[in-house]
């Protein structure tokens, strides 16, 4: 008989599943968010609702401008994983305060911020991502950080 997968490893393989659906042609990230094992969002990085995507336009604008991962995160046409998760749980009423959030990078500052303020009280991540000021503000916090490998 074969072993079942942990919960991390199942939870961090839906984060990858969400991350098939991003419209980023630079990276495709996945976020799932979770509290006492059950899912109450996920997300994927791409442009909002009803704007055009840099997948439909054929370009990023980061690329186009020379912009290195982990600055300037403003110019982008896309919401992060991370927020997008953190919006679709904000569109159903549902609280993700004390919950823990999957995702397939390290968070960037602009999300990690949004998840500092929303309750998060950990993050697990599959992949690093280039941003110190993500570091220092959640060194200055107890929300809990794990990287864990993808099985």
């Amino acid at each position: 008989m074969s072993e079942r997968i942990s919960w991390d490893n199942y939870f961090m393989k839906m984060a990858k599943l969400a991350s098939e659906r991003s419209t980023c042609l630079r990276r495709k990230v996945g976020a799932v968010i979770v509290r006492e094992k059950k899912v109450l969002a996920t997300g994927y990085n791409g442009a909002p609702s009803g704007v055009k995507s840099c997948l439909e336009l054929g370009e990023c604008l980061r690329e186009k401008n020379n912009i290195p991962s982990g600055e300037r995160h403003e110019l982008c046409r896309g919401a992060h994983a991370e927020s997008n998760a953190i919006a679709q749980a904000a569109q159903f009423g549902v609280a993700v305060k004390g919950g823990t959030v999957y995702a397939t990078n390290f968070p960037c500052s602009m999300c990690t911020k949004l998840l500092i303020n929303s309750g998060i009280s950990e993050i697990v991540f599959d992949e690093e991502y280039p941003d110190e000021l993500s570091k220092d503000l959640l060194e200055q916090t107890e929300i809990k950080l794990r990287k864990i490998l993808q099985k």
